[in-house]
């Protein structure tokens, strides 16, 4: 019985947002209570566990969401994002713009919402198509698959580091960036030759799409090294922290780098670097950032928060037990885990079309289970984060503000959207959970 008010609530979330057009948020709150009460849960507590799941998972990365966001908004009006992508396409050469696409939106992924970062870039698609005469939407889609790769896999986005907090691995956030990025490695790749193979005909709704747009002047723009410094220190810092103690750095070494390399403090500092980036009135132009950057973390914020709240009501049924006795009946072994943590993913993805919640509600059915079953230490726990993000990257359509992204900013169809978006989406999540089965087999 359990297991078919689950599925209702599922299809019931699916249907809120897709048919009755309501604000994922009431659907996701509708459907936790109507999960809490066919469940038999006391009444009395459902709306107490309902907002301390909303408020738990806030608590582990609603700073971090709002300022990731901040720091995106900082890339977009000092230049930096243009002057980041500049010296990554003249490293890479014009040549191979598709890969050099791939690889800026691979970076930028990292910090930036995948959304904010095309957005962020999107100009850049015309300026590099223009130049090198490539299709815009063999560069577009080359960009797309690049930020959709580490944003899925990488923390600090929210969907891999709220699932690293779900299963308990928030301390060795570093282990998962490392096994994120090495993962995301053949996305890159696989989106390059996709783009180039199957998106230069794609059929364009704007004829001046490809006209060259007006930028800062060279001149106007930061030094790379600043330009890079507000991705690249929160993830060296983090990174550092996450593997002082894993390789037993001395006690006062490791006390400091996990201050400094904490996401919030390293995002702070980040925050701090880069009012170097605006020589003229600093403080008021990282005010307008501020701005920017909180006004549009509010929808994300949200939703995260009520895909915590149906995953903690999930967890007070006897969901969780039922599927731990199943899986431990059958003596599951570490890779079938894995896949089950892929297609459970892939499933709310599909359904309700958020990389994060999908990703916030799988792990919040696999946390109680993974001890039993011999995931304890943090790379066998980051390789199940890896499985839900491979899974959570499948499919991007209709019903996801990311499809949106990319056809409205790039001028694509509809119709040529699914036939190129979508199926990289999915093409990219199965190339990312093989990637993951090979490193369990080689560290599990």
């Amino acid at each position: 019985m359990i297991i078919f008010i689950v599925l209702a609530a599922i299809v019931f979330i699916v249907l809120s947002s897709t048919v009755l057009k309501m604000h994922p948020l009431v659907g996701l709150l509708l459907a936790a209570i109507g999960v809490g009460v066919f469940a038999g849960l006391p009444i009395d507590k459902l709306a107490e566990t309902i907002g301390k799941g909303f408020g738990e998972l806030m608590s582990k990365i609603g700073l971090m969401v709002i300022l990731g966001c901040v720091i995106g908004a900082i890339l977009d009006k000092s230049g930096a994002a243009i002057k980041v992508a500049d010296v990554i396409l003249k490293l890479f050469g014009e040549k191979r713009p598709a890969f050099a696409m791939s690889v800026i939106g691979g970076i930028v992924g990292i910090p930036v919402f995948c959304d904010s970062g095309f957005i962020i870039l999107h100009k850049l698609n015309q300026i590099v198509a223009k130049r090198t005469k490539q299709p815009l939407g063999t560069i577009a889609l080359s960009l797309s698959g690049g930020l959709f790769a580490t944003h899925t896999l990488v923390p600090p986005t929210p969907g891999p580091l709220s699932a690293a907090g779900n299963l308990g691995i928030a301390d060795s956030v570093g282990v998962v960036i490392l096994i994120g990025l090495i993962v995301s490695i053949p996305s890159l790749f696989l989106s390059t030759w996709f783009a180039g193979k199957y998106a230069r005909k794609v059929e364009l709704t704007e004829t001046s799409a490809v006209e060259e747009p007006i930028l800062l002047r060279e001149e106007q723009l930061p030094p790379a090294w600043k330009a890079f410094m507000p991705i690249v220190l929160p993830i060296l810092l983090i990174t550092l922290a996450s593997f002082a103690k894993i390789l037993n750095f001395p006690e006062v070494w490791i006390k400091w780098l996990g201050f400094l390399g904490s996401p919030l403090v390293s995002f702070l500092l980040a925050i701090f670097f880069s009012y170097s980036l605006f020589p003229e009135y600093a403080a008021e132009r990282m005010m307008s950032c501020f701005k920017s950057g909180i006004e549009h973390c509010g929808t994300t914020l949200v939703l995260v928060g009520a895909g915590g709240a149906f995953g903690a009501i999930l967890k007070e049924t006897s969901l969780k037990e039922m599927v731990s006795q199943w899986l431990l009946h059958n003596e599951m072994s570490g890779g079938y885990l894995l896949m089950i943590a892929f297609l459970i993913a892939a499933f709310f993805k599909t359904a309700q079309g958020s990389t994060t919640s999908s990703m916030v509600l799988t792990t919040s059915i696999l946390a109680p289970l993974l001890a039993s079953l011999g995931f304890v230490t943090p790379i066998q726990i980051t390789l199940v984060v890896m499985a839900v993000g491979s899974g959570a990257m499948i499919v991007s359509h209709t019903n996801d503000a990311w499809f949106w992204v990319v056809s409205q900013f790039t001028g694509i169809s509809s119709r040529d959207t699914y036939r190129t978006h979508t199926i990289l989406t999915g093409l990219q999540g199965l190339a990312s959970f093989a990637t993951t089965m090979v490193l369990y087999w080689i560290l599990g």
